[in-house]
């Protein structure tokens, strides 16, 4: 089989350690993903397999090098988005990578706890387009980031005093279980619902600061029930799982934004747990609304999925599968 050989020229004998990864360690989890061999001794490197995944490879590689030239460590996280962005097809040079980084940087959002940057450029254009909307709708496959990347957007918003509320929401449907009685007090009720709204909020600003916000009402955490009758100016509202709504509760969420107000909805119109033959509230938005401007609509495909990667693996052969 015919091997690959190429140098990473003038590189720094520890930016090349963070290239390999411990104990070879990245080198290892690349070889594994494309089904190569990678021999490497200094800078020297060579790669044995199909010829397009040796490519691959080497495109892996030489982008693992210029992360390494603009930070001081690459994560496991970001050998992972590399592979990803190689097996989904995309290759760009130096000047290219250079420019992704920057525009990375200036999308790098800041929270108490963490410094957010889109991992792909689909989250890129999703971020953008929250900044640049009223209403920002993210519609795609789970483990794309929507909705993650919004309570960022909130929580940046908020800390920088563009809104002075942030209230995240979601339609309380059981996913295809029938869960019964639940014991507890209404929030405690609801509680199991929201709960990942709440792990992003913790992982962002710390849980003692998130109870306190949502103590004295800066911050609400609520089933979609909770937003009728009510005008919310100054806010940042997001509505996820938005598939699990109707379309009159879509309606009654998108006519709460008041003035100063941002709204961004996220949801995957595939995954809908309404009951058979109710028309979920994502898709009746998409056809009444996609034309109306100072609204946006994003859409996320498998191959922008950020999870683990047989998230996208099996997300695509669901896709496939005939029902």
């Amino acid at each position: 089989m015919p091997k690959l050989k190429f140098k990473l020229s003038a590189i720094e004998s520890e930016n090349l350690s963070l290239v390999c990864g411990p104990v070879n360690s990245n080198l290892n989890q690349i070889e594994e993903s494309l089904e190569i061999i990678i021999r490497s001794r200094g800078n020297s490197f060579s790669i044995t397999g199909e010829k397009n995944n040796a490519i691959k490879g080497k495109t892996i590689i030489e982008d693992l090098a210029l992360l390494a030239e603009s930070r001081d460590s690459v994560s496991a996280d970001e050998v992972h988005f590399s592979i990803r962005r190689a097996l989904n097809g995309a290759t760009k040079d130096k000047s290219g990578q250079i420019f992704e980084l920057a525009k990375e940087k200036e999308l790098t959002i800041q929270t108490p706890r963490l410094f957010i940057s889109p991992r792909n450029k689909s989250q890129g254009e999703f971020l953008s387009s929250i900044y640049d909307k009223d209403i920002a709708f993210g519609i795609g496959p789970a483990g794309t980031g929507k909705t993650y990347l919004a309570v960022a957007a909130a929580v940046n918003h908020f800390i920088e005093e563009k809104v002075n509320k942030i209230i995240l929401t979601r339609p309380a449907v059981e996913a295809g279980e029938n869960l019964g009685f639940l014991p507890g007090d209404l929030s405690q009720k609801v509680d199991p619902y929201l709960r990942p709204l709440y792990d992003a909020l913790y992982e962002m600003m710390g849980r003692e600061k998130v109870d306190r916000l949502i103590e004295n009402g800066k911050i609400e955490v609520a089933p979609l029930a909770y937003m009728r009758g009510r005008t919310l100016n100054d806010a940042f509202l997001i509505l996820d799982e938005a598939q699990n709504c109707t379309p009159s509760q879509m309606k009654m969420f998108l006519t709460r934004i008041g003035f100063g107000s941002t709204a961004v909805v996220t949801g995957d119109v595939t995954q809908t747990d309404l009951p058979r033959g109710m028309t979920s509230g994502l898709s009746d938005a998409i056809r009444v609304l996609e034309r109306e401007k100072g609204i946006s609509f994003f859409y996320f495909h498998p191959k922008d999925v950020v999870r683990h990667g047989l998230v996208q693996k099996i997300i695509e052969a669901y896709e496939k599968k005939s029902y």
